[in-house]
């Protein structure tokens, strides 16, 4: 990426359906490529220089390489005309937290689960202030490894919509030979509704068809869980 690319002085002389706020919101982070990210994150240039030079210098300086960016601190941002204390920090503790993902990620990853209380020690954190439902997957190998874990929806307080077919949809992508699902209910009360049950059913029976095994499914709440497997409900 090169500065060449980004002759304008100002982000507001793009083409609107160009500008790296709107991509983002009308076609997704996705088609964002590392400059209208990284512009995105510092907000504004200067006078002399939009913030997509700005970002597009900051990948120069770095050669493209990612792990390197994450690894500048706040005075190497600095460095750069335009970017100032505040945008240093914002820009380091951005990095750092992308850092703590792959941390966890990588924590996470091939860790073996053998029990429903193996696989509730995985959600524990992601579920416990929450104060909406969400419904989560464990994709997990022949051995019973993790290969991901992922967000498939978020609702509200009384419910969240699951679509099959991207459950399954990633399922087939990653390879996966077992799934768990997972979800949280906000009121603390662990009881699997009807539709909890049907739902239940429903991906036990794609499941079958596709030769992936749905191993359980979870609901948690209060910082506690019940298991259907455990419970006989699967």
């Amino acid at each position: 990426m090169t500065t060449n690319q980004y002759t304008y002085k100002r982000v507001q002389d793009f083409r609107v359906e160009d500008r790296p706020r709107e991509k983002l919101k009308n076609i997704g982070k996705e088609f964002l490529n590392n400059s209208e990210l990284i512009a995105i994150l510092l907000g504004s240039g200067i006078p002399s220089k939009s913030v997509l030079v700005l970002s597009s210098e900051i990948l120069e300086f770095v050669q493209g390489d990612l792990t390197y960016l994450s690894r500048l601190q706040i005075e190497d941002f600095q460095k750069f005309k335009g970017i100032g204390v505040a945008k240093a920090i914002q820009l380091a503790a951005c990095f750092e937290l992308g850092k703590r993902i792959a941390s966890f990620e990588a924590k996470n990853t091939l860790t073996k689960i053998q029990s429903s209380a193996d696989a509730f020690q995985l959600f524990r954190p992601i579920f416990q202030e929450l104060n909406h439902e969400e419904f989560w997957v464990l994709y997990l190998n022949r051995a019973s490894r993790v290969l991901k874990i992922e967000k498939l929806s978020q609702g509200g307080v009384a419910g969240t919509l699951v679509d099959l077919k991207l459950l399954f949809k990633a399922a087939v992508n990653y390879l996966a030979s077992s799934i768990i699902v997972v979800h949280n209910h906000p009121s603390g009360n662990l009881i699997p509704s009807q539709a909890d049950k049907q739902l239940t059913e429903k991906i036990n029976e794609a499941g079958k068809n596709l030769d992936v095994k749905l191993i359980d499914h979870l609901i948690v709440g209060d910082n506690k869980y019940l298991s259907f497997v455990d419970e006989g409900f699967l």
